[in-house]
């Protein structure tokens, strides 16, 4: 470990796993510094679940490595494990034990001092608000509820730094909104939040992102500079009826660099706006639509990995398995 490596909570360099000749991930770089939340967005397949495994402690590294609260992800695995806390999607809660027994069997788990257990048990009861239920059934709590008591049980012991993969799936979106403000206050108090999501929007929250696509780390900064710096194209949102038909009279107009749904309309990236909005819309009118709305739009984290993906597969397109 360097001396740089200590002054942040997640470091990594030219982090490598490959499982035979397939390369799940290859030569990432960064840092995560203490009290940051810092997001890991890409597809499914794209390598960060078996990023954060390696940084778990639960995956040895092909090549390169890091570090985590201050060890080696590789030398030192089971004191990573002591000083971080993991929550996944399906909330890893025993649904037939109660609200309080869950958080009982964990402080067993993280061998929380006895001292210290009666305190710790009445902070996670407050933080999730689930005081008044504590001798309620796990399997009877509604996603949001048991998505709390699962963030209060990954940091009973007080871990510094946190993982979360994919923590919101399946929970309605006011249950989204106020477990980032539980996550924001833990940051506040200097915990490393480190989050899986394919929540677009969600990835606003976060102080940082990282954009993963085929192993590889393709972006990282803040959301405004991934707006700013890496997004080459303009984006023109076109509102039209049968938005889905309307994707095939698009693929013949100059400049277009791709073009997907968006919501009720269509998002095409493009070269120039000012020279494809016309084009768009006579290839559409041509095509039998009539757009109601045809303007050129600020691009969306969403629209900046669309067209990193875009960019990485013009210059190496994926390879297609061949059927036997």
């Amino acid at each position: 470990m360097t001396a740089d490596d200590k002054a942040f909570s997640v470091s990594v360099r030219e982090l490598t796993k490959r499982f035979g000749a397939f390369t799940a991930v290859d030569r990432i770089s960064f840092d995560v510094r203490a009290g940051e939340i810092f997001g890991f967005l890409g597809p499914n397949g794209a390598g960060k679940s078996t990023t954060i495994r390696m940084l778990c402690g639960i995956l040895s590294p092909t090549a390169g490595g890091g570090t985590v609260a201050g060890f080696d992800i590789a030398s030192e695995p089971e004191a990573v494990k002591q000083h971080i806390g993991y929550m996944s999607q399906r909330f890893s809660l025993y649904e037939d034990l109660t609200v309080e027994e869950n958080i009982d069997f964990y402080s067993g788990i993280y061998r929380i001092p006895a001292v210290r257990k009666s305190a710790r048990k009445e902070w996670v009861l407050g933080m999730a608000g689930l005081a008044d239920h504590r001798k309620t059934a796990a399997a009877t709590l509604s996603g949001g509820w048991k998505q709390r008591l699962a963030l209060g049980c990954a940091i009973l012991h007080e871990p510094p730094v946190l993982f979360l993969d994919e923590p919101t799936s399946g929970v309605d979106p006011i249950s989204r909104r106020g477990f980032w403000d539980l996550i924001h206050g833990l940051a506040a108090g200097g915990v490393t939040v480190f989050v899986t999501t394919h929540y677009m929007d969600e990835a606003e929250y976060c102080d940082r992102l990282g954009l993963v696509y085929r192993g590889e780390l393709a972006a990282l900064g803040t959301p405004e500079e991934l707006k700013d710096r890496f997004m080459t194209d303009e984006i023109v949102e076109v509102q039209c009826d049968r938005p889905q038909d309307a994707l095939g009279p698009l693929g013949a107009v100059p400049g277009l660099r791709g073009a997907a749904l968006f919501g009720r309309g269509i998002h095409a990236a493009v070269s120039r706006a000012d020279d494809a909005i016309p084009a768009i819309r006579q290839a559409l009118s041509a095509g039998g639509f009539s757009p109601r709305r045809i303007e050129r739009v600020s691009p969306t984290l969403e629209d900046v990995f669309v067209s990193l993906v875009a960019e990485r597969d013009r210059r190496e397109p994926p390879v297609r398995e061949v059927s036997r």
